[in-house]
């Protein structure tokens, strides 16, 4: 596998970036195929995915970490990594970000959630308190074997302490030293536009586009001009995935044949060939295999 672009210079040169959630080794691969420059590991659709389970804080840091190697294994893009709150305090974090920047990633984000922690479009969350959570940012940054490796800063506040509150988390999460500032779920376009007023010139902002979440929902476009430069859309591939998989098997279970959903599914040379088959087996050649 390439060595990935590094986030940081991409970042650098201004560009907005379109990133798309993805979950496992082959989302990662489609979305690379489609033609997207970076990658969002959400922490919910690999709960979803590998647990079968909500976003309550259930997934593991060495579950995390596995998924991590498993794609960066396949795909040469960036990848952005949710480690939700970190695993713990600041020791947990430092521990989490090694495996995680080991594990081939190029940035982690970091909420300041309290335990459990949940979605960030879901209600009753709590906060540990902004000196703790500016601590685990410092312990972060200290932890990182290279600067490449860039540490998102995410702060929920807006749902618990209020947008006020939320501003003056981001404020010092920047002082901490966060490479990239995440301000979750402001609740109207007024707001957003209030925090990359506050913010954009001095570090990269996260939107995050969650249909039927508390953001209203825009354009990768329309938030690049607003001031936002890394937009993620986590769960969309998990939702898509939801849709799909649910009629499958409900034609399965009424058809006992997959005929009648054939020209709605890849057929077995078609998915071969898209996860790179013919291409093993030609480089297999070589070592008379």
């Amino acid at each position: 596998m390439t060595q990935p672009p590094h986030l940081k210079s991409m970042l650098a040169t201004g560009q907005g970036l379109t990133v798309p959630g993805i979950y496992d080794a082959m989302t990662a691969l489609l979305a690379e195929q489609a033609g997207f420059d970076c990658l969002y590991l959400s922490g919910a659709s690999v709960a979803y995915t590998r647990l079968g389970r909500p976003d309550i804080g259930l997934v593991s840091v060495s579950e995390l970490a596995d998924t991590v190697r498993l794609i960066t294994d396949r795909v040469g893009l960036p990848l952005i990594v949710d480690g939700d709150t970190g695993f713990g305090n600041a020791a947990n974090v430092q521990r989490t970000v090694r495996q995680i920047e080991g594990a081939g990633a190029a940035a982690i984000q970091i909420e300041d959630q309290g335990f459990p922690k949940r979605c960030g479009h879901l209600d009753g969350k709590t906060l540990i308190p902004i000196g703790e959570m500016a601590g685990k940012i410092r312990a972060a940054c200290d932890a990182r074997a290279s600067d490449d490796f860039l540490i998102v800063a995410r702060t929920d506040a807006i749902a618990v302490e209020g947008f006020e509150a939320a501003l003056d988390r981001g404020e010092a999460l920047i002082e901490a030293g966060a490479d990239i500032l995440f301000v979750e779920a402001p609740r109207s376009a007024e707001q957003m536009t209030e925090i990359a007023d506050r913010f954009s010139a001095r570090v990269p902002l996260v939107a995050n586009m969650v249909e039927g979440g508390k953001t209203p929902v825009s354009s990768s476009d329309e938030l690049h001009a607003r001031g936002f430069r890394v937009v993620i859309f986590p769960g969309g591939a998990a939702r898509a995935v939801l849709r799909q998989a649910q009629a499958y098997f409900a034609s399965l279970h009424d058809h006992h044949s997959n005929r009648p959903f054939a020209d709605r599914m890849a057929d077995f040379d078609e998915l071969n060939g898209v996860i790179g088959l013919p291409e093993m087996l030609e480089g297999q050649k070589r070592y008379g295999g």
